[in-house]
């Protein structure tokens, strides 16, 4: 018998089956049923479940998205290693085999079999190596000489004059540097073959073979056009105000580029002079052509290099100590104008 002070209603009694499907989570409240993973395994409790319930790979995708600069120092260091690696190994190679006594190169693997420090005086005394070095250092400089000076003025012209066919013109002059060396060699040889009277007084037998003219020309106009589009970027960035202030004070066009062009656009300035320097001090090909190799005829250091390699014996140990030598110029040249490069290649990179 129901007793009338009771206010339940018996249909609305609540099986306790009903609820067996539903599991409290930890903060008191119900979950819902619903929630299943696809494999029909029990509900995650909490994160900490999850990332139990994660694989290796996931794990480390997550953890990728919630920590980025982890993800960011990671490629860091991975792109140092690489680039030391690749770039310093050849350097440390080298050093290995110079240090190495001749006789026992076959024996190093990641230290020098020995330690022969005398092979970076040994070789000035086996061939004149300095003198192959001075002529390297200067036709690469009497060639970035004319490079600069040639490409400022065209930079000049092509940067900040207005003239008919201006942009025709600087994309032949762009078009001109695809072309391969070797196919200037022909008509070059034969012209500088060629006996000149003229030059019969200075040169002896009249061409230009064997001497350092030989050499600036090609290289130069080689290197030429690369120089002429970085100071042709640099040139075009210099506000006109500046330029017409100096032309207000008297001085003409010519001085204005050499007043104030050209200090104004000193990183690429620094830029064109010192990667055309590099690129002639390392050049091999017509080096080696328009020269016979000897160092009273301003044969380059690859030259030199090579001289250590004989008919019957190759000294090896005291090729690696030349090259390192040889690179020792270069390396100063860069240290020195490194501020400069960086600023000149990175310029335009960023909107003011």
């Amino acid at each position: 018998m129901t007793d009338p002070t009771d206010s339940t209603d018996p249909t609305t009694t609540t099986d306790s089956s009903d609820t067996s499907g539903i599991d409290d989570g930890s903060d008191g409240q119900p979950r819902d049923p619903t929630l299943r993973r696809p494999d029909g395994g029990a509900v995650l409790e909490d994160d900490r479940d999850a990332d139990l319930d994660r694989g290796p790979f996931q794990q480390w995708v997550s953890d990728s998205i919630s920590h980025p600069e982890r993800v960011y120092r990671a490629m860091f260091y991975v792109a140092a290693i690489f680039f030391l690696f690749t770039t310093l190994f050849p350097f440390y190679w080298l050093l290995m085999v110079a240090l190495t006594p001749e006789g026992q190169l076959q024996d190093i693997v990641f230290t020098p079999n020995g330690f022969n420090p005398g092979a970076f005086v040994e070789v000035f005394q086996v061939i004149p190596f300095h003198i192959y070095m001075f002529n390297s250092f200067v036709i690469a400089l009497a060639s970035t000489i004319v490079v600069l000076v040639i490409a400022s003025l065209a930079g000049y012209a092509f940067g900040r004059l207005e003239f008919p066919g201006r942009t025709p013109l600087m994309l032949l002059v762009l078009v001109i540097s695809f072309f391969p060396p070797a196919a200037f060699f022909i008509p070059l040889n034969d012209l500088f073959n060629t006996s000149f009277a003229i030059l019969r007084p200075i040169t002896g037998d009249g061409t230009l073979y064997n001497t350092p003219f030989a050499l600036v020309t090609p290289l130069s106009a080689i290197f030429m056009p690369l120089a002429i589009f970085i100071l042709t970027t640099f040139y075009s960035q210099i506000p006109d105000g500046l330029e017409d202030a100096a032309r207000v004070e008297g001085t003409t066009r010519l001085g204005a580029l050499f007043r104030v062009i050209i200090p104004l656009s000193a990183p690429g300035v620094a830029t064109a002079g010192v990667l055309t320097f590099i690129a002639v001090y390392n050049e091999f090909f017509f080096s080696f052509l328009m020269t016979d190799g000897q160092p009273e005829n301003w044969a380059p250091i690859l030259d030199g290099i090579l001289a250590y390699q004989g008919q019957y014996q190759v000294l090896y140990n005291l090729m690696a100590a030349a090259s390192i030598l040889g690179v020792i110029p270069v390396a100063i040249l860069v240290v020195i104008a490194q501020e400069k490069i960086v600023s000149g290649l990175t310029a335009g990179a960023l909107k003011e």
